[in-house]
């Protein structure tokens, strides 16, 4: 299902549903409306793209989350008491989320919705302005698939078409909404100018990527994607998209992979989601050497980002080169004290050498003499045979 899809039947659901005050859901379409104008003249849009209809799809579950906060209570007649309280439950983990743990993305609640328009048009933006005083942003967990765990999840996919969405997720590591977008003319097949290997070039142009994202092209890294490529795109006409399904069902398909390998990511053995796949090729190249910059640019983030910069931290990326010139100095220390020994051992190989050359010397002398010796013995037993006759 699209994003414009998702939007409209949340957007219906919370004008339907009767948990809901008639205030607040007043609030949510004035919100709504507002929003959509402000997308479309801040991308300078005629009409929303499916990013756009992302973002205002997000709103429809925060507002029914947030309104389950307050208990439905019109958030026009909120109290400071009523704010203060939320904000001490959601910052003590009082309030959880789907998973039982406390909420860890509270800030996207701060800044989306109660400092932010929603409450604003409720006449509560400055109240909870001054109440939301001390929160700080959470540290996300490190987490991504290793490339072992990721072959795995492959095995138990049927089509070349299911098995071509992993391996692109992993390849090329962009958003699976994005991937999902892909049609025929964003590949051009071509050989690498180094290795004379076929790759592809993928272009990943700016309506289907996120707007934090930079529009580029990419080449393959592996040859199962390029044999993957060739099969999916052969017959296809250039608007035709790869993938003949949505979100959902490619949701439903790593559910399926991930229960019959039971892969798991690093560091915490969860099961694995696509963003995982994404993480996983980025945390892979660095461990292959390449640079963050490099690294960056191929997950289309800016020169640095605060998710780059994590999995460098826990792969200790930045701790290897100087761990790399303590081993190197190591090296250097053993191979001086090896040659050290191969040239004592040189030096006894020789002498003994010379040892046993004189021993030989010596063995040969000797032999000449008990030779010699032999031969006077028998000169001496013949003189006297000579005498006595």
């Amino acid at each position: 299902m699209a994003f414009q899809e998702r939007y409209h039947n949340g957007r219906t659901k919370l004008q339907l549903d009767p948990t809901i005050c008639a205030e607040n859901k007043r609030i949510f379409e004035e919100f709504f409306d507002w929003e959509e104008v402000k997308l479309k003249r801040r991308n300078g849009f005629t009409r929303l793209d499916e990013a756009c209809y992302k973002t205002l799809w997000a709103y429809t579950t925060r507002f029914r989350v947030v309104n389950r906060w307050f208990q439905n209570k019109p958030w026009e007649k909120l109290t400071k008491e009523d704010i203060q309280k939320v904000y001490d439950d959601l910052e003590d983990g009082k309030i959880r989320g789907r998973s039982g743990l406390p909420l860890r993305d509270r800030s996207t609640y701060y800044n989306k919705v109660m400092k932010a328009k929603p409450f604003a048009l409720a006449g509560k933006a400055e109240l909870a302005q001054s109440i939301i005083e001390f929160s700080t942003r959470q540290q996300r967990e490190v987490r991504f698939i290793i490339e072992s765990e990721f072959r795995k999840l492959i095995r138990p996919l049927n089509t070349p078409q299911q098995q071509l969405l992993f391996w692109l997720a992993w390849d090329i590591g962009e958003n699976i909404n994005s991937l999902l977008q892909l049609k025929k003319l964003d590949f051009t097949k071509q050989r690498h100018h180094g290795s004379s290997e076929d790759e592809y070039l993928v272009r990943l142009a700016p309506a289907i990527l996120k707007r934090s994202r930079t529009a580029r092209s990419e080449c393959t890294l592996y040859p199962e994607t390029v044999a993957l490529l060739d099969i999916v795109l052969d017959g296809l006409d250039d608007n035709d998209r790869l993938f003949h399904f949505g979100y959902a069902q490619a949701a439903k398909l790593m559910r399926i992979a991930v229960r019959k390998t039971n892969a798991r990511v690093a560091p915490d053995n969860l099961k694995p989601t696509w963003k995982d796949l994404r993480s996983g090729m980025a945390c892979h190249l660095l461990k292959k050497g390449w640079r963050l910059e490099e690294v960056n640019s191929r997950l289309g983030h800016k020169p640095s980002s605060s998710e780059i910069d994590r999995y460098i931290s826990h792969l200790a990326i930045n701790r290897h080169r100087p761990k790399q010139m303590m081993i190197n100095s190591t090296v250097q220390d053993l191979q001086r004290e090896l040659e050290d020994t191969r040239q004592r051992e040189k030096l006894i190989t020789d002498r003994l050498q010379r040892q046993d050359e004189q021993n030989e010397q010596l063995r040969n002398s000797l032999e000449t003499l008990r030779k010699q010796f032999g031969d006077l013995v028998a000169d001496l037993q013949q003189l006297d045979g000579s005498k006595l006759s």
